[in-house]
């Protein structure tokens, strides 16, 4: 992402402009725009003219638009990490499309071709600039997310292919998304017999270097931002495709694949074949060494350890919304773990709730990772409702909840006494 232009004073009233570049520049856009904002973007209209012999003619013309705007859709077409179905297919089936914005609402600027009030949907592209004023301002969340976006150097920093017999699903890992890029699957039938074997033997061939063209057409491996290439499989399949990868490398004479492969590669137990299984790998001591100063790695090792706490030590590990504002009031929040899904509501209350929650925190010393609902970890907190929190010291739950009791209650008895002296008098 590409800051144009930025005027926000300390008020938070002002404007950005920004030029996206890749999807997760479109993510990030998804994540600022909200209902109410003001975005303005290039966009292309049909026009028609009527002559004075009566003959229409249309053509089309490029215009920048400036809407209000009443909803921001993200159109993903590579699906976050266990949200899609399933496509199987060889190396040349079905591949995922690039990620898209589109955003609705009413034009609320002058233009000749377009009517005030008309209602509109711009699609935003890559490489043209989006210019964004925000309803309520901007709030600490949202300048930080463009801070963050405009970081050069960004990219796929994590390659996975999670592999069972027959079957391999290709992901890309950046800072903010998982993206599926292929799915295959080879049917392989069981030994039986020696035809059952040879059968057997065949399949497997197929899908090796099915699996090799994919990975070479869908695995970054000569990037210099990318840090690993993580083969995860249960059983064993791992070490044979990796010794079938190389080979073929070696065979072929690509000297950087088989240097990537030797250098680069990360090999880890899963449970099952499937993209889900992406959380196992993050938070697997191999990766976490190989990755720890990465935020995914980070946020997956964290929510590991919440869960752990959960049944351990449930009074240092708190969620929900209610309970971890009265644990923000308490300062007593060491790690707040919290879902980016919340910062997109539609209520502005809502979103500065969890605005002042997340400064609270900060002000306080305590860590803040804010999770992406496009990687697996951060679908994983959005089922747990999107906020969770480690205490830095044991509370117990019933106890804070009878103290703000006893406390509203004692604020009643105080207004009530003072409104009866007022009456009085």
């Amino acid at each position: 992402m590409k800051l144009v232009n930025k005027y926000v004073d300390k008020h938070g009233a002002g404007h950005v402009t920004l030029r996206p570049e890749d999807d997760e520049d479109m993510w990030h856009l998804y994540n600022l725009i909200q209902q109410g904002d003001s975005v303005r973007s290039p966009a292309i209209r049909r026009v028609q003219n009527v002559s004075s012999t009566g003959s229409v003619e249309s053509h089309r013309v490029r215009l920048n638009l400036t809407l209000e705007v009443s909803k921001v859709e993200f159109l993903s077409g590579a699906a976050p990490a266990g949200s899609g179905p399933d496509t199987s297919g060889d190396a040349n089936g079905p591949q995922n499309a690039s990620a898209a914005l589109q955003i609705s609402g009413r034009v609320i600027s002058e233009n000749p071709h377009v009517r005030m009030g008309a209602f509109h949907t711009l699609d935003v592209e890559a490489n043209r600039d989006v210019r964004i004023e925000k309803a309520d301002g901007w709030d600490s969340i949202a300048l930080s997310r463009v801070e963050e976006a405009i970081v050069p150097g960004k990219g796929a920093e994590v390659a996975a292919v999670v592999c069972g017999e027959g079957t391999a699903a290709f992901c890309l890992l950046s800072q903010h998304m998982t993206l599926v890029t292929q799915r295959i699957q080879v049917p392989v039938p069981r030994k039986a017999g020696s035809t059952g074997a040879s059968q057997h033997e065949k399949a497997l061939a197929k899908f090796y270097a099915t699996l090799y063209e994919s990975f070479v057409r869908h695995v970054p491996y000569a990037a210099p931002t990318l840090r690993a290439i993580v083969i995860a499989s249960p059983g064993w399949v791992r070490d044979a495709v990796h010794d079938y990868l190389l080979a073929e490398a070696g065979r072929r004479g690509d000297k950087p694949l088989q240097k990537a492969l030797r250098e680069k590669v990360v090999k880890v137990h899963v449970s099952s074949p499937h993209v889900h299984s992406m959380v196992e790998v993050l938070k697997s001591p191999e990766v976490v060494a190989q990755l720890k100063e990465t935020k995914f790695a980070r946020e997956g090792v964290m929510l590991d350890r919440f869960f752990k706490m959960l049944g351990t030590d449930e009074m240092r590990a708190w969620y929900g919304p209610d309970h971890v504002c009265l644990a923000a009031d308490r300062g007593a929040i060491g790690t707040l773990l919290i879902s980016d899904e919340l910062f997109r509501s539609s209520d502005p209350a809502t979103r500065r709730k969890y605005v002042a929650v997340v400064e609270a925190t900060q002000q306080k010393g305590g860590e803040v990772l804010i999770f992406s609902s496009m990687h697996e970890s951060g679908q994983q907190l959005n089922q747990l409702t999107g906020i969770a929190a480690i205490l830095t010291f044991p509370l117990d739950v019933e106890v804070v909840e009878a103290e703000e009791r006893e406390a509203a209650e004692e604020r009643k008895r105080q207004e009530s006494e003072s409104g009866g002296k007022i009456d009085e008098s």
